[in-house]
């Protein structure tokens, strides 16, 4: 038996790798927005993929995010599997009659006749200096909204192949991926079996404390966990993974086992998914707990553009390991 190859790329390559594999396995499918083409994508991610797929499949589109995310939901009605690239999540603000209106809702308006079998990916989070107009963590604007389903790319794993997994739903999928996670290269074993786009993936385990988490905080906090390691502390690290339907199943069990949670994301903390996590383990595990359910979130003023700033006002490393220190020991 030959074992799966380990490999080291960046994050972006990673997303890359999925959105080729897709093309080559079903004709059907293609990539569409702005700078998609001839210009590689915004982030460069597309780099390459017009050169080897043509025009007929990569498309770059005009600006106008509302009129290409809606050609894409005809597309997708009309039998093939557009994967639509919105270049941040800002932007998607402009499409959001169209996602919240129409792909949202076209299933259930029909009778359960019209499916809208297309996948959104945009660009999320904070870093890289974008400042106010374009950091952003929105993830639970969609995650609000009945009728799709909302995934978060927390690892290089889920970059390469989350993508081939959401193609395979019926229903439209919203797929946030991480600006500032572009240009971090990892080593991981290249598995072509399919994710589970259903289930959050315990990626520590530990008996002290749940960290649950999605998104670029996903890292922060197995790093966390590793150096809490050190001084005694064993935190069990969940990576949501799926923000709308939330697989409460696995954050739950682990609250269970731990009997202490921190819930760590980089979006403001007022009506955010990590409020949404408090409440169901409140309602659902609350005799579980040793302590309240603490939440570590990121600081409610619009992003600031200095790098020191921008640092400052989402939850870091060091954040992380400080506040789990006063969970355990109640300083």
């Amino acid at each position: 038996m030959i074992d799966n190859p380990k490999v080291n790329i960046s994050y972006r390559e990673a997303i890359k790798q999925g959105i080729r594999e897709a093309l080559q396995k079903d004709e059907h499918i293609f990539l569409m927005g702005e700078d998609v083409g001839r210009y590689g994508g915004a982030f460069a991610v597309s780099k390459g993929l017009l050169a080897e797929f043509g025009e007929e499949r990569i498309i770059d589109v005009p600006l106008s995010e509302s009129g290409f995310v809606g050609a894409g939901i005809g597309a997708a009605i009309a039998g093939m599997k557009p994967i639509i690239e919105v270049m941040t999540v800002n932007f998607s603000l402009l499409a959001l009659d169209q996602i919240v209106n129409n792909a949202a809702t076209l299933l259930h308006m029909s009778g359960g006749q019209c499916n809208v079998p297309v996948v959104i990916r945009m660009c999320s989070g904070i870093g890289r200096q974008l400042a106010a107009q374009h950091s952003h963590s929105w993830e639970s604007f969609y995650a609000h909204i009945p009728g799709l389903i909302v995934l978060s790319v927390g690892t290089h794993e889920d970059a390469r192949g989350m993508l081939l997994s959401a193609l395979k739903s019926p229903d439209p999928v919203i797929l946030f991926e991480y600006t500032a996670m572009l240009n971090l290269e990892k080593e991981f074993v290249f598995d072509s079996s399919i994710i589970n786009i259903k289930k959050a993936k315990i990626l520590r385990t530990g008996k002290d404390i749940s960290i649950i988490t999605y998104g670029s905080s996903v890292y922060k906090c197995l790093d966390a966990a590793i150096e809490l390691s050190k001084i005694g502390i064993e935190a069990e690290v969940i990576d949501l993974r799926v923000l709308r339907p939330l697989d409460e199943e696995t954050f739950l069990a682990s609250v269970a086992k731990t009997h202490r949670v921190l819930i760590v994301e980089e979006a403001w903390k007022s009506v955010s998914i990590s409020a949404e996590i408090s409440a169901r383990i409140m309602e659902k595990g609350f005799y579980d707990l040793d302590a309240p359910v603490h939440r570590l979130c990121g600081i409610e003023v619009p992003i600031p553009y200095p790098a020191h700033l921008e640092d400052a006002a989402i939850p870091q490393i060091s954040d992380i390991i400080k506040t789990v220190k006063k969970l355990i020991h109640h300083d």
